[in-house]
This record gives structure tokens, sequence and C-alpha cells, in this order.
């Protein structure tokens, strides 16, 4: 059986790591922040204890055969729950939470080494998720902003100028469209999606002045 002060010491580093991270992420502000990882990488802890030690007063005993992962595996999977919760569909082509739903996974994951009496390989696991959450993030957005495609959002009150706006973008060899999309809303008018993979940025403006202009056009959107 363990003892009682190697328990404290692995839940109160568990807390400690799982807070590390979380710091990272409340400074975003996002939903899940410093107290979500400390819970979950405490609780991860715990459950790889009760996995790993739990049953040592049954498990000598004839006829009983257990497995010491089983709790600790649960949790993998079972975190999936949360992570999902974390992710938030904003609008086509916009997702956001995916990093904090990895996070909180890895976080878990933190907590079952910590539990499991692996110190060092939670230890530099927390280093290495913070460099990757947050050293590595201006970088990343370095890269990203020039290899990601800008797209605009186009409402229209009906069918032909919907069909007049793609045919638009898709005969002007200044454009060049990686994909787009149609769909008639609950409204009745027509909500039109492109991605451009290359554009010109004087002949775009000027087509989105004149879409503007068009009366049956409801709204315009460009971004990313």
């Amino acid at each position: 059986m363990i003892a009682r002060e190697e328990i404290v010491l692995r839940l109160a580093l568990a807390a400690v790591f799982g807070a590390v991270i979380g710091l990272e992420r409340e400074r975003k502000d996002w939903a899940a922040g410093l107290r979500t990882h400390m819970m979950v990488c405490l609780g991860a802890a715990l459950a790889m204890m009760v996995s790993a030690f739990g049953f040592s007063d049954v498990i000598d005993q004839k006829n009983i055969a257990l497995d010491p992962s089983r709790v600790a595996a649960q949790v993998i999977s079972g975190i999936g729950f949360i992570g999902a919760g974390s992710i938030l569909f904003l609008k086509q082509g916009i997702i956001r939470g995916l990093t904090t739903a990895s996070g909180l996974w890895t976080v878990a994951a933190i907590g079952l080494a910590t539990g499991g009496g692996m110190y060092f390989a939670a230890i530099i696991t927390t280093v290495f998720a913070i460099i990757i959450l947050w050293v590595l993030q201006p970088i990343e957005r370095k890269f990203s902003a020039r290899f990601k495609q800008k797209s605009i959002k186009v409402v229209a009150a009906d069918n032909a100028t919907s069909v007049e706006i793609v045919n638009r973008f898709l005969q002007n060899s200044e454009f060049e469209i990686s994909n787009y999309s149609v769909y008639n809303d609950a409204d009745g008018e027509y909500i039109i999606f492109l991605k451009f993979k290359k554009y010109n940025q004087e002949e775009l403006m000027s087509a989105l002045k004149e879409i503007q202009s068009d009366r049956n056009i409801k709204e315009v959107v460009w971004g990313r």
C-alpha cells in the first residue's frame, strides 16, 4: 500500500502541473482555465492511484485476477467528453477550442503519470506543453497567416443573384477559388461561401464594393 505522504505528494504535484497549463489557458479567458485543468489533472492522478493500489487488499485472494491499468485506461477515453465540450463551432470553417481540448487530454495524461509516480515524465511533459501552447504560438501565427486562405460570405435575396455572384468570381482570372458553397436558409435567403486560394487585392475590393451596392445583397462578410 502506498504511504500517506506519497499520496499527498502525488496529488499536490498533479494540481501544480495542471495549474501551470491552466494558467496559460486562463490568460486567454477560456472557459477551461486554471481550476478546470487543475481538477482534471488531480482527478486523473487519483484515478491512477486507485487503479494501481486501490485493490491491493483483494489482489492476493484466490480466483481473483485484476488488471491494475483498467481504471486509468478509462480516464483517457472519458476525458474526450470534457474535451468535446470545450470545442466551439463558430461558423463554417472556423472552430475554436481544439487546442484547449488537446491540452485537457494532455493534462489528464500528466495526472496519470504523476499518480503513477513518474515524476520526471510528468515534469518534462508539462514543460513541453507550455512550450507548445505559449512559446510556439507567435511562430504558428506567423506561418499560418501566410498560408491561411481568405473567404467571403454573401447573403443574397434570390437564387439568380447568388448564381451571378458565384459566376463572377469563378470567371475572373484574378481569383483562384479553392472551394465554394451555396445554400438556401430557413428565411429563403441564399448564403454563399467562397474561399480564395489566391486573389488580387484591388480587384477583390472593387468586386466587393459593387456587390454591396446591389439591392438584392443582404450581407457581405470578408474574413478568414
